[in-house]
């Protein structure tokens, strides 16, 4: 269903935001609608750190939790999301961050889900791309307060 992908130059570097997106347990003091974060587990399995997390998502008079899996490539700067369970059908995400030559980054960021509920996916149906920019505006919020502007 609604998907989202794009890469944003960033004034910092590959690790600084890689940091910032990792730490899930911070969410909900700066994104939109997460209202809560809880970290199940982190695992090292080689050359990645596998963390169980659950978010509260709260929109309106939906509240929900879902949890999933998100792999941290440390060295490779990446980051993977998958669903395990919540109010989707499905959920993916994927994070990458590279240092540019003249400074900075880029962080690319794509999102592919449904919900099960179908009257929540025609709510975020239309308003998707509003929330997607709201994310990403939070996530340079949060990197310029912690960075500097």
């Amino acid at each position: 269903m609604p998907t989202h992908s794009e890469t944003r130059p960033m004034p910092y570097t590959a690790q600084q935001m890689y940091d910032l997106v990792a730490d899930v347990a911070q969410y909900p003091k700066f994104l939109p609608w997460c209202a809560a974060a809880r970290i199940r587990s982190r695992t090292p399995q080689g050359p990645a750190v596998v963390m169980e997390a659950d978010l509260v998502i709260s929109f309106k008079v939906f509240r929900e939790r879902f949890g999933s899996r998100v792999t941290l490539y440390d060295e490779d700067k990446k980051i993977d999301t998958e669903y395990l369970d919540g109010p989707f059908r499905y959920m993916k995400s994927n994070w990458a961050f590279v240092d540019r030559e003249d400074g900075g980054c880029d962080v690319s960021f794509f999102v592919d889900f449904e919900f099960k509920n179908a009257v929540l996916q025609g709510i975020i149906g239309v308003v998707f791309n509003e929330a997607m920019q709201r994310i990403v505006r939070a996530f340079e919020r949060q990197a310029a307060a912690l960075y500097g502007p």
